[in-house]
């Protein structure tokens, strides 16, 4: 092969990178001549992927079960991720903040519209066996959901509603923390405990919560759009993107769950309670809980249907 000067200004530069840390590039060279070749199933290592699906139960869909939330976590891992491109930069700017937003809508979107794959998707029958063999995980205990509400908003828009306009700025964290909304549905009705589902939750995750609205108070995705120009925040695309995010997290995914748990779960005379022990009925409609990361972007009328419809 002739050595043309593309492949030597190449090598110049491969010489100069490893010359900065203080390595020598022929090394690395002779290294390449015994190193395989990558396969698709190495790189994503497949077979190890394959092997984490572990069911509780001999019930055939159980699988699915396990895949769709495996699945799910996977796109909140994408969702946290194009989100902190915003977040890390010291100086939002416009276009890529629409560009990041429009990401964030479209793993939101592939997850809202696959969840027939949870709601139709596994046997009725099957499902009422095997989630007895879960107890007591649930999926409200997925810490990455819970990441994306702290740093899309203010944590005071996460707390209860019934509680919110009690809170000011010198609220402390740990104060909003302990009247967020979701926890109100991992609360026996009864007694005011805590479900064991919950405990679980808080004994894991409370510490790193608290300790990331800390870190993201002044550049959650909110504080990132008010430190943008004010031309750019009167961009119109713009803002229906962050509505569009605030839809997809506080009605649409909240309301392919309630889909799937009246699917399953909702009985005569009474309904059956989730596997943590979550009053879904209502924990889950998003006009309970009025969860809203930008109200200033909406109208009143807007917000005064918030989670009203079941239109996906």
């Amino acid at each position: 092969m002739q050595l043309t000067h593309e492949i030597l200004e190449k090598l110049d530069q491969l010489e100069k990178k490893y010359a900065v840390m203080g390595q020598d590039m022929l090394s690395y060279i002779e290294g390449l001549l015994y190193a395989e070749f990558l396969t698709y199933w190495d790189y994503i290592h497949l077979d190890t992927l394959l092997s984490l699906q572990n069911p509780k139960t001999p019930l055939p869909d159980e699988q699915i079960f396990i895949i769709y939330h495996q699945i799910t976590e996977l796109y909140f891992k994408l969702t946290l991720q194009a989100i902190q491109q915003i977040t890390d930069k010291e100086s939002p700017e416009l276009t890529h903040f629409k560009r990041q937003i429009k990401r964030v809508n479209s793993y939101f979107s592939h997850l809202i519209h696959s969840f027939e794959v949870m709601v139709d998707g596994m046997d009725k029958e099957e499902f009422l066996k095997f989630r007895m063999s879960l107890l007591p995980a649930s999926g409200f205990q997925s810490a990455q959901y819970r990441e994306i509400e702290i740093v899309s908003t203010d944590l005071k828009n996460l707390v209860h509603a019934s509680k919110r306009d009690a809170f000011t700025e010198e609220t402390s964290f740990e104060e909003m923390y302990s009247s967020l909304y979701w926890k109100s549905g991992a609360t026996e009705l009864a007694t005011g405990k805590k479900t064991l589902t919950l405990r679980q939750f808080e004994k894991k995750y409370a510490k790193k919560f608290i300790e990331l609205a800390k870190n993201i108070q002044d550049k959650n995705l909110w504080q990132c759009f008010l430190k943008l120009p004010k031309e750019a925040q009167e961009d119109k695309e713009l803002i229906e993107l962050l509505k569009e995010h605030d839809l997809n997290a506080n009605v649409r995914w909240p309301l392919m769950h309630y889909k799937s748990a009246v699917r399953y779960l909702d009985r005569k005379p009474a309904s059956i309670a989730a596997t943590g022990g979550t009053n879904w009925q209502k924990y889950l409609p998003p006009k309970f809980q009025f969860v809203v990361f930008y109200p200033t972007l909406w109208s009143q009328e807007e917000l005064k249907e918030w989670g009203k419809s079941m239109k996906l």
